[in-house]
């Protein structure tokens, strides 16, 4: 057993999908989350700016004395988390594989779209990793640049105008190719995913965040780190800027009142 928490980090508020996620299925768990508000959004960015950040940003959760990192942004385990493990000196798991072996089991007619930031899509992580359990499946990438902002904005009541109008613009060519499942590959999407599902209501929707967390509780399972809190387990939250958009937000992503501190952070 391991008390010492469990470091995730995101490029912004999109990974406190992951904390929801976490906290449900692992609720002894002590947190720490990590939100590079002041650098977002990463799926635009190249991939060696991508992975100066995503280093920074493990620096930074491993000075905290970290157990495991969950790396709860797609861009990131897309594009670097292959550098990040070899440079961490503790567990280390992305979104990309779970989410992907869990489409791959899935799927009925063995075709996969994947909903992603742009720097994900041309990553071709998601595929690569489908095609390691299925390979004869076939996969769509669709770029969705706007929604990381609208969630970011709080643009995500089931049904919002603004998202309907995106998502219906980014889900005509998953209609059209016939997915039977859908990966959600940036973990500011699931937010939406009643918008999303509403557009598509016989295909599956496949939540990064969930996937992912199944995999970290089996990983600590497996190597006796999980904690044994009797008490009230901690969450810390630190942001690098952005602190009051990030709370009122927070709210919306975890599902419930928001009453934490949240530290302002630098980096370096």
């Amino acid at each position: 057993m391991d008390n010492r928490p469990i470091g995730i980090f995101d490029s912004g508020v999109g990974g406190l999908s992951a904390v929801r996620a976490l906290m449900r299925r692992c609720p002894n768990e002590n947190i720490l989350y990590l939100g590079d508000e002041a650098r977002m959004p990463y799926g635009t960015r190249d991939r060696e700016t991508l992975l100066r950040y995503a280093r920074e940003d493990l620096a930074f959760v491993l000075r905290q004395d970290v157990k495991a990192v969950l790396v709860a942004c797609g861009t990131v385990s897309a594009a670097a988390l292959d550098d990040l493990r070899r440079e961490c000196p503790v567990p280390i798991l992305g979104v990309v594989e779970p989410a992907a072996a869990e489409a791959a089991r899935a799927t009925r007619n063995g075709k996969i779209a994947i909903l992603g930031t742009g720097a994900t899509t041309r990553s071709g992580a998601f595929p690569r990793a489908i095609r390691r359990i299925r390979p004869g499946a076939e996969t769509l990438g669709v770029p969705c640049p706007m929604f990381v902002p609208l969630v970011e904005n709080g643009y995500i009541r089931p049904g919002d105008p603004a998202a309907t109008l995106f998502a219906e613009e980014y889900l005509a060519p998953v209609k059209a190719f016939g997915a039977d499942v859908i990966i959600l590959g940036c973990t500011h999407f699931p937010v939406l995913k009643a918008t999303i599902g509403q557009l598509v209501p016989d295909t599956l929707l496949i939540d990064t965040s969930k996937s992912a967390v199944a995999a970290l509780e089996d990983l600590l399972r497996g190597q006796d780190l999980l904690a044994d809190n009797s008490g009230e387990p901690s969450q810390v939250y630190c942001v690098t800027g952005g602190k009051e958009g990030f709370e009122e937000v927070a709210e919306r992503f975890l599902g419930d009142r928001f009453d934490h501190e949240v530290e302002v952070v630098s980096l370096s």
